[in-house]
């Protein structure tokens, strides 16, 4: 099984799903890695990414994904996955389930306010909310929640233990 925790900058995706993957004992990967440098300096710059920078980079997670599978592994994804075209194009890897960690524009930017990203500035908050189609099919994590209580509700809903 792939879990893909995703939701918007600073809402946390990266946290949890590392703390996820520990309770559980799988791979963690953080979409943050597989970007290509243009996509960094792009936003580095304060631009949002377009559907076409962000193509390639969706089908290099995919064919991650689709290996871990292959293999018979687990792993949990953190990713923005904003739009419904873009989890799809992830779905294609095989047993892939969705985490949403959920929250309004206000409580995000404050947590914003008290990070530094290597590359993604508070400015594309915005922008992020703007291109977030919320997903039908997916668990939803309350942002506000302590760490070890999303991962609960998360393991909870999904079902799942320690497998390695």
């Amino acid at each position: 099984m792939i879990v893909v925790v995703m939701g918007v900058t600073g809402c946390g995706k990266s946290t949890v799903g590392a703390a996820l993957a520990e309770r559980l004992g799988w791979r963690f990967l953080d979409a943050d890695d597989f970007h290509p440098p243009a996509n960094v300096a792009k936003m580095a710059a304060g631009t949002p990414l377009a559907d076409e920078d962000r193509w390639p980079w969706l089908d290099r997670l995919a064919s991650e994904l689709r290996t871990i599978e292959a293999a018979g592994g687990n792993a949990v994804l953190a990713c923005s996955a904003l739009k419904e075209a873009y989890r799809s194009r992830l779905g294609t890897a095989g047993d892939v389930r969705f985490v949403h960690i959920a929250g309004d524009q206000a409580t995000i930017a404050s947590r914003l306010a008290d990070r530094k990203h290597r590359y993604m500035p508070a400015s594309l908050l915005a922008s992020q909310f703007a291109a977030l189609e919320r997903p039908a099919n997916a668990v939803e994590v309350d942002v506000r929640l302590p760490v070890e209580r999303q991962v609960d509700h998360i393991c909870t809903a999904l079902a799942v233990a320690h497998q390695p």
